[in-house]
C-alpha cells in the first residue's frame, strides 16, 4: 500500500469502512456521472461490465464459494475436535487483538504528536516511524531475531556489563510485540488522515471557552477521532490475524501456534493424506471472523459527521517539547533502525557470534545467498508473479474504477464490495480458496495458482488508487469527445481512463513491490519450481543458514524501503499538482 492510498480509505463522513468497502445505500451521487438511459447498454459499457463481472466471479466468487462449501462438510468439521485447533484459535485472537490495541494506541500518539505537535524535525520523524511498514513482517522478525538472539548484540552487551539476562524475542509476547511493531504505521496513517479532517473551529471554540490543550484533546479532538481509531483497530486486527511470518519464526520455537502456522503444519505434514478438509474448516473460521469484524465495525457508532473548516489547532507542548522529541528519536532508533543494523551485521559476518569488527566484515553471505539456485529461482519467480499480478490488477482495477465512477448502475455496490472485500480477508483464506479450486482448473502445483491468489489479494490497491483521481475528472471532457463523434466508451477510454493511467500505474507499482515480498499466500501455495523469494528466505532460516537468510532479507528490506518510498513520493507530488 502506498501512503496516499491508505489515506483515501479513511471513512468518508464516518460512513465507510477503512478498507474501502462501502455501506450499501451510503454513497452519494457523483455529479460527474454522465446521463445514461435506463435499460440500455451505454455505448459498449455493457460489454465492459460483463467482462469485469466474469473476471470478478472467477477471481473472488469461485475461491470463496469453494472454501465455504468445503468448510461446512462433516469431514471438515471433525478438525474442531482437535485441541490444537482450539489452542491455535485462542492464540490467534489473543495475539491479533493485543497487537491491534498496541498498534492503535501507538498510532494515535504518533498522529497527534507528529500532525499537531510543535516537534522539531517532524518531516524526518514521519518517514522514520513508517520504516516497519516498508519492511515485510517476516523480515522484521529476522531482524529482531538477530538483535535479541542468544549471540545477538543486546545479550552480548549485557554480558559485558556482568548482567546475565538472556533476553529473547521468542514466544507469545514476542509475537504480539512484533505484530504491533509492523502494524502501527498503518494505524498511524489512518488516524492521521482522520485527524486532518477535524475542523479547527471546534477546537478553537473550546480554547476560547477556557479549555487547556489537554482538555481540548480529551473532550473535542479524541471523541471526534473515534471513527478513525476504530477503523485503525479493525484494519490492524484483520491484518495481524492473517500474518504467517512472525508467528512462524517467533512463535513456533516456543510452541506458540496460531491458525496460520497450524494450517502450514497440516499442509506440510506427510502423515495426513488429505489435509484440505481440515484447512478449509480453519479457513472458514478466519473468513467468518473477518466478516464479523467488518460488520461489527459498521454497526458501532461512528461519531459526529465532520465538515470543512480551518486546519486543526497546533499542539503546544511547552516544556514537554524536547522530552517528546527525544522519546520519538529513541522510538525510531530502537524500533526502526537498530533491528535493521542487527540484520545487516548478521548478513555481513561469516557466522553468528563472531565479533563485529572491520576485519570480520565480508560479503560472502550476500554473494553466496543471492547466487544460490534456490535464491535465483525465487527471485525470478517472484518478479514474474509480482509483475503479472501488477499488470492484471492495473488493467482490471482501471476497468472497475471506470464502471464505479462513470456509470450509474444498480450492480455498482456489489461490484465495489467484490473488488475491495479481499483486502479485508486474511491471506490464509485466499490461499486456501485457490488451493481448493486449483485441481478443478488444472493449475494445481503451478505458478498460475499463486498468480490468481495475488490478483485477488491486491486488486483493491489499484481500485483505491484510481477511484479518487477518476471521480475528479469532469464529465465535460467526455461530452467534448462525444461531440467530436466518439462513442461513449471511446470517450471514456480516450479521456477519463487516459487521465487516470498515472494513478493506475502507481497502484500497479505498489502491487509489484508488495507481491514480490509476500510470504503468507506463497508459502501455502508453493509447489516444485514455483518457489518465491519470501519462501526461499524462510527455507534458509528454517535450515539453519542464518547468514544467507539475513543477507537475502537485507536486500529485500532495502529494495522495499527505496521502492515504496519513491512510489509514495511520486504519488504525493502528483497529488499536490
Amino acid at each position: 500500500m502506498a501512503f496516499h492510498t491508505i489515506e483515501k480509505t479513511v471513512p468518508e463522513q464516518g460512513r465507510e469502512f477503512a478498507l474501502g468497502v462501502p455501506v450499501p445505500g451510503s454513497g452519494r451521487r457523483n455529479r460527474n456521472l454522465p446521463f445514461r438511459r435506463p435499460g440500455r447498454a451505454w455505448g459498449g459499457l455493457g460489454m465492459l461490465r460483463t467482462v469485469v463481472w466474469v473476471a470478478m466471479a472467477f477471481l473472488v466468487g469461485v475461491p470463496l464459494a469453494a472454501l465455504v462449501l468445503q468448510g461446512i462438510q462433516p469431514e471438515a468439521r471433525v478438525v474442531f475436535g482437535d485441541p490444537a485447533v482450539a489452542s491455535a484459535a485462542l492464540n490467534s485472537v489473543a495475539s491479533a487483538t493485543g497487537s491491534a490495541l498496541l498498534a492503535t494506541v501507538a498510532g494515535a500518539f504518533l498522529a497527534v504528536v507528529l500532525e499537531r505537535g510543535n516537534v522539531p524535525s517532524k518531516g524526518m520523524l514521519r518517514w522514520l516511524v513508517l520504516l516497519p511498514f516498508l519492511i515485510p513482517p517476516f523480515i522484521g522478525a529476522l531482524a529482531w531475531m538477530a538483535l535479541l538472539g542468544a549471540n545477538g548484540p543486546v545479550n552480548k552487551s549485557l554480558q559485558s556489563l556482568g548482567i546475565d539476562a538472556k533476553l529473547s524475542i521468542f514466544g507469545g509476547w514476542g509475537v504480539v510485540f512484533l505484530l504491533a511493531v509492523h502494524s502501527y504505521p498503518v494505524a498511524y496513517l489512518v488516524i492521521a488522515a482522520a485527524l486532518r479532517r477535524i475542523p479547527g473551529n471546534l477546537e478553537e471554540a473550546a480554547r476560547i471557552s477556557g479549555a487547556g490543550t489537554a482538555r481540548v484533546l480529551g473532550t473535542v479532538t479524541l471523541p471526534l477521532l473515534r471513527p478513525g481509531l476504530l477503523a485503525a483497530f479493525v484494519l490492524t486486527l484483520v491484518a495481524n490475524l492473517s500474518d504467517f511470518g512472525i508467528p512462524a519464526l517467533i512463535g513456533l520455537p516456543e510452541r506458540y501456534t496460531t491458525l496460520t502456522t497450524l494450517v502450514y503444519r497440516y499442509l506440510a505434514s506427510s502423515t495426513t493424506s488429505n489435509p484440505l478438509p481440515a484447512v478449509s474448516a480453519i479457513g472458514l473460521v478466519l473468513l467468518a471472523l473477518a466478516v464479523l469484524t467488518v460488520l461489527a465495525q459498521r454497526r458501532l457508532p461512528t461519531g459526529t459527521q465532520l465538515g470543512s473548516g480551518p486546519a486543526g489547532m497546533e499542539l503546544e507542548l511547552g516544556r514537554a517539547r524536547i522530552p517528546v522529541a527525544v522519546l520519538l528519536w529513541l522510538w525510531t532508533a530502537i524500533i526502526c533502525l537498530v533491528p535493521l543494523l542487527a540484520l545487516a551485521s548478521q548478513a555481513l559476518l561469516p557466522a553468528p557470534g563472531v565479533a563485529l569488527t572491520w576485519e570480520n566484515l565480508t560479503l560472502d553471505n550476500i554473494i553466496r545467498a543471492s547466487t544460490s539456485p534456490g535464491a535465483v529461482s525465487g527471485i525470478g519467480n517472484s518478479i514474474m508473479l509480482a509483475g503479472g499480478a501488477a499488470l492484471c490488477c492495473t488493467v482490471l482495477g482501471l476497468g472497475i474504477a471506470l464502471l464505479l465512477t462513470r456509470d450509474k448502475h444498480r450492480s455498482n455496490p456489489a461490484l465495489d464490495v467484490a473488488a475491495t472485500l479481499p483486502q479485508a480477508l486474511p491471506g490464509l483464506v485466499i490461499a486456501v480458496g485457490w488451493l481448493l479450486i486449483a485441481p478443478m482448473l488444472g493449475i494445481f502445483n503451478t505458478s498460475w495458482v499463486i498468480l490468481g491468489a495475488y490478483v485477488m489479494a491486491f486488486l483493491a490497491l489499484v481500485v483505491q488508487a484510481v477511484r479518487a483521481p477518476m471521480a475528479s475528472v469532469s464529465s465535460t471532457l467526455e461530452e467534448a469527445a462525444r461531440s467530436a463523434g466518439a462513442t461513449p466508451l471511446r470517450a471514456l477510454l480516450d479521456v477519463t481512463a487516459r487521465l487516470a493511467v498515472p494513478a493506475a500505474v502507481t497502484g500497479g507499482v505498489v502491487v509489484l513491490l508488495t507481491a514480490v515480498r509476500e510470504l503468507t499466500i506463497s508459502i501455502l501455495l508453493v509447489a516444485p519450481g514455483s518457489q518465491t523469494l519470501g519462501v526461499a528466505i524462510f527455507n534458509l532460516q528454517q535450515s539453519g543458514d542464518y547468514g544467507g537468510a539475513s543477507a537475502l532479507a537485507l536486500l529485500v528490506a532495502l529494495v522495499g524501503i527505496l521502492g515504496l518510498s519513491a512510489t509514495a513520493a511520486l504519488a504525493n507530488r502528483r497529488a499536490d499538482k
